[in-house]
Parts: structure tokens; C-alpha cells; sequence
């Protein structure tokens, strides 16, 4: 009998050896998984914000805390199709920006931002979808929180220059409206800010190639 109950033991003796062995297997692969399929999402955000860059006039950050799913879904629906908004983290929009005119966005990369790529020259028409629905919904503290146009930094306060930018549509009646008046009113157009020239000047080039080629 004491030489049965010797090798008993080592059955019991194995069980307690291995059992720990597979506790500790399985959620090392679980959080593998996981760490790659974050890595994954990272950069496929990295790569969206990167294709939104391309032809971009303005960038610009809206403070998003406290959005419901359903508020964001309407949202998006009252911008221009021009204009693309984006949920993303502010470490993965600023690696997509690095090195590019629009790293000038980095003062408002602070707390929970979506993003506004507008791909056109009408801001004030980009811009206004989103003021109408904070006022609508009365998200005083849902701000605009910064925007890059033209290489330069907007602060929240300086937006109503953004949003009084002038339209294609001003710009064409500006031009026209200097070349029929006497030389003085053109000296004028031509002393009015660079940023207004310059969208004069494009307008009016615009404008001819439509004639030439029609």
C-alpha cells in the first residue's frame, strides 16, 4: 500500500504544474490582438486626415465634449459636400499635419476636437452650417476652437473674420464694378488687403479662362 500511494503523487503533483501555464497563455494573445488592431485603427486615421489635406483651403477645430451620436449624424449632414467632418484624436492629427503649413492648428490641440477640412474657397459658407446648429442647439461652449487658413493660426476670437470673408459672387461684382469706375476706385481695390486681391485676381483669371473656353 505505502508503494501504491508513491506514485499517486505525481498525477497531482503534474495538474498543479501545468494549469498555470495556460491561465497565463491565453490573455498575452488577447492583448497582442488588441495592440495590433489599435495600431491598425491609428493609422488608418493618420491616413484619413492625410487625404482630407490634399486641396484643403482651411482646417479648423470644433470643441466636441458632450455631442450625443445622433447630434454628430445631423451635423454632418448641414455642411457643403466640400467640407468633410472628422472625429480624431489630437496626437494623430498632429503626426498627419507634421511638417505641412497646417502644423500651425498645434495652439488648439488641446481637450476633445472634431475636425473641419473645407475644400473650397467659400468659407463663410463652410463655416456658417456649423454656427447655425450651435446656436439651434445651444452649445454656447461647443465653440469653433481654432482653424489654420491661408498658413495662418485663428484663435475662437478672430473667427468672424473668417466668417465675413467675402464671396466668389462679391468678388466678381467688386472687380467689375472697379473696372467700369474712374482709375481711382481700381488704385483702391489694388490697396485693399493681400488676401482680397489675391481672391480678386483668381476670380477674375477664373473668369477669363470660363470665356476663352467657351
Amino acid at each position: 500500500m505505502e508503494l501504491s500511494s508513491t506514485f499517486l503523487a505525481p498525477p497531482s503533483a503534474t495538474t498543479t504544474t501545468f494549469k498555470p501555464h495556460f491561465q497565463t497563455a491565453t490573455p498575452l494573445r488577447k492583448t497582442t490582438i488588441r495592440s495590433a488592431i489599435s495600431r491598425s485603427k491609428k493609422e488608418e486615421t493618420i491616413e484619413t486626415v492625410k487625404q482630407q489635406l490634399q486641396d484643403c483651403q482651411l482646417i479648423a477645430g470644433i470643441k466636441y465634449k458632450g455631442f450625443t451620436v445622433q447630434q454628430f449624424q445631423q451635423l454632418r449632414t448641414t455642411f457643403p459636400e466640400n467640407t468633410k467632418l472628422i472625429v480624431a484624436k489630437n496626437t494623430l492629427v498632429l503626426k498627419a499635419i507634421e511638417g505641412t503649413q497646417w502644423e500651425a492648428l498645434k495652439p488648439c490641440m488641446k481637450g476633445m476636437n472634431a475636425w473641419l477640412f473645407v475644400h473650397s474657397e467659400e468659407i463663410p459658407a463652410a463655416l456658417k452650417p456649423y454656427r447655425t446648429f450651435q446656436k439651434e442647439k445651444k452649445l454656447e461652449d461647443n465653440d469653433f476652437s481654432g482653424a489654420v487658413f491661408e498658413g495662418k493660426y485663428y484663435a475662437p476670437e478672430e473667427f468672424k473674420a473668417l466668417e465675413t470673408l467675402p464671396t466668389r459672387a462679391e468678388v466678381y461684382a467688386k472687380l467689375l464694378g472697379s473696372l467700369k469706375n474712374p482709375a481711382t476706385s481700381v488704385v483702391g481695390t489694388l490697396q485693399a488687403p493681400a488676401r482680397n486681391l489675391v481672391l480678386t485676381l483668381k476670380a477674375y483669371v477664373k473668369k477669363l479662362e470660363e470665356e476663352s473656353g467657351a
